[in-house]
Parts: structure tokens; C-alpha cells; sequence
């Protein structure tokens, strides 16, 4: 097994004594240290926007189905109902009939899509941990909690 370095050992001194450091191990822990705070919060950011363009996704799903519902419906069953009601009523009434109809279940699916979209929620843990950094980069993290 080879030696273990110290400096690049995944466990270092949590507080090294700036007064034995170099100032090239200190800008070297800096670094490293906000090299791995970025690549968290970039998986973070990763996890959350997938979840969120998911959760769109969804609901963007919702809205292509009412449109497609309500142009089917209207060619398909409009026609019919029209010519049925236009029998009892004149055909200039049962048309506005049937056009309200199907007005109406558009926009109830639509009202359902929009409800979809409004539940995405963004990246609140993000943004959280990045409102973070700059007490972590000055030494102040106790004033994050």
C-alpha cells in the first residue's frame, strides 16, 4: 500500500495553524475546498432541476391533452350534437350551445394543467446552500445556521 500524503489525505486537519501554513497550503486547502463546495452544489442544482423539469413536463403534458381533447371533441361530437339539438331549437342556437359545451371541459382540463405547473417547486434546497457561501468563504459559517 503507498504512503499517504497528509496534504491530499480526504481527512485534513479541520483547523490547520495559519502560523505553520504556508500561504501556498492555505490557498491549496482554499482551493480544494471550494472546488468541492462548487461540485456539490452543482449535483444539487443536477437533482432539483431534474425533478422540477419533471414536474413541468407534467404539467405541459396536461395542456397538450386539453388542446387535443378539445379539437377532438369539437369535430367529432360537436357535429352531432348540433345537428340533434338543431332539430329541436334552429341550428344558429344549437351551435352556440355546443360550442359553450365544449368551452367549458377545455377549460376545466386547462385549469387541471395549469394547477400541474403551479406545484413545481424550483431548487429551494440550491438556493438555501448558496446563500450559504459567502459566510462559508469569510469563516463565518455559525452565522448560517
Amino acid at each position: 500500500m503507498p504512503p499517504v500524503n497528509p496534504a491530499r489525505s480526504p481527512i485534513a486537519d479541520p483547523a490547520p495553524d495559519p502560523a505553520s501554513s504556508s500561504l501556498g497550503d492555505i490557498f491549496a486547502e482554499v482551493s480544494r475546498d471550494l472546488s468541492t463546495l462548487l461540485r456539490q452544489e452543482i449535483e444539487l442544482a443536477k437533482a432539483e432541476a431534474t425533478t422540477s423539469v419533471k414536474r413541468a413536463g407534467l404539467g405541459a403534458g396536461m395542456f397538450a391533452g386539453a388542446w387535443m381533447a378539445g379539437n377532438l371533441a369539437l369535430v367529432f361530437l360537436s357535429v352531432a350534437l348540433w345537428w340533434g339539438l338543431g332539430a329541436v331549437m334552429g341550428r344558429g342556437w344549437s351551435a352556440l350551445v355546443v360550442a359553450v359545451l365544449w368551452a367549458v371541459i377545455a377549460a376545466v382540463l386547462a385549469m387541471r394543467g395549469r394547477t400541474e405547473v403551479r406545484t413545481v417547486a424550483g431548487m429551494p434546497e440550491t438556493v438555501e446552500s448558496i446563500k450559504k457561501i459567502p459566510n462559508a468563504l469569510q469563516g463565518h459559517e455559525e452565522k448560517n445556521s
